[in-house]
């Protein structure tokens, strides 16, 4: 095999991703790998990955399935080189900011929950007596 295709098992190494989610995301047209061994084996490029990427990085923000489509369909449109209009470009600019803009505010929203987390463990650890040193 050539530098430029990965089987699944590297791929699911590398985006920290298990063998069955990358599966589902195949089912379900989120990433199609880009190619296939002689033996059948799934193989993906380094393009594969960053999408796999995006989604990996979407999922614990709370973005659905069809929202992770809808923007790497946007993308991908924006990334083909094709001709676009300059209405075509500027609506397809204009999801990219609203998941942008959707993400920052659950990022903020992470922010705040971890802040608060931390004030409770804080708060445990208070209530706890001081560790004597272990001693040999």
């Amino acid at each position: 095999m050539d530098g430029k295709h990965m089987q699944i098992g590297e791929v699911a190494a590398r985006t920290e991703l298990s063998l069955r989610t990358i599966r589902h995301y195949e089912e379900t047209g989120l990433v199609v790998p880009s190619a296939r061994s002689q033996g059948g084996f799934r193989l993906y490029t380094e393009t594969d990955v960053a999408r796999l990427m995006v989604i990996r990085r979407m999922k614990p923000l709370g973005f659905t399935l069809d929202q992770m489509r809808d923007l790497l369909d946007a993308t991908d449109r924006l990334d083909a080189g094709d001709e676009l209009s300059p209405d075509e470009r500027e609506v397809l600019l204009q999801r990219v900011r609203e998941y942008e803009q959707s993400a920052a505010e659950q990022v903020e929203k992470l922010r705040v929950q971890l802040a608060r987390a931390e004030d409770f463990a804080a708060t445990l650890r208070a209530r706890l007596p001081e560790r004597e040193p272990v001693r040999p």
